[in-house]
């Protein structure tokens, strides 16, 4: 019956290839969007709880009191704690040291050597 009210030929099912780039790109840009809301968002959440709250917690308090569903959920968790660590890891000095070491070599450099180094010097401080 509905295929009588609304034929193919005025809404057809398949968009023209310009049209369908467009939405999908509208559509990105609409889940960035959500994503970065819902950064924001948790990252003042962990402020307004880091008396009561580790912020691990905060954010996994946040992600369940919103009811985000997966996969976005892991996608704001990982945003916004790369956000809290950008002051503990500066990303811009890591990058440059990097950018040199791949120039020489032709490769991206492994950190394994580094989080073990930083894991030993830790047991050293302690």
């Amino acid at each position: 019956m509905l295929g009588q009210l609304f034929p193919e030929r005025i809404f057809s099912r398949k968009l023209n290839p310009s049209a369908d780039k467009r939405l999908r790109l509208a559509q990105a840009r609409a889940e960035e969007s959500i994503v970065q809301a819902h950064v924001e968002n948790a990252l003042m959440f962990v402020d307004n709880l880091a008396e009561d709250l580790p912020f691990d917690r905060a954010i996994e308090t946040y992600v369940r009191v919103m009811g985000i569903p997966e996969p976005l959920a892991s996608t704001v968790v990982t945003r916004t704690l790369v956000v809290l660590g950008e002051d503990l890891v500066p990303y811009h000095r890591r990058s440059a040291e990097s950018a040199t070491h791949h120039e020489e070599s032709g490769r991206p450099p492994l950190r394994l050597d580094d989080a073990s180094d930083a894991r030993v010097r830790t047991i050293r401080r302690a």
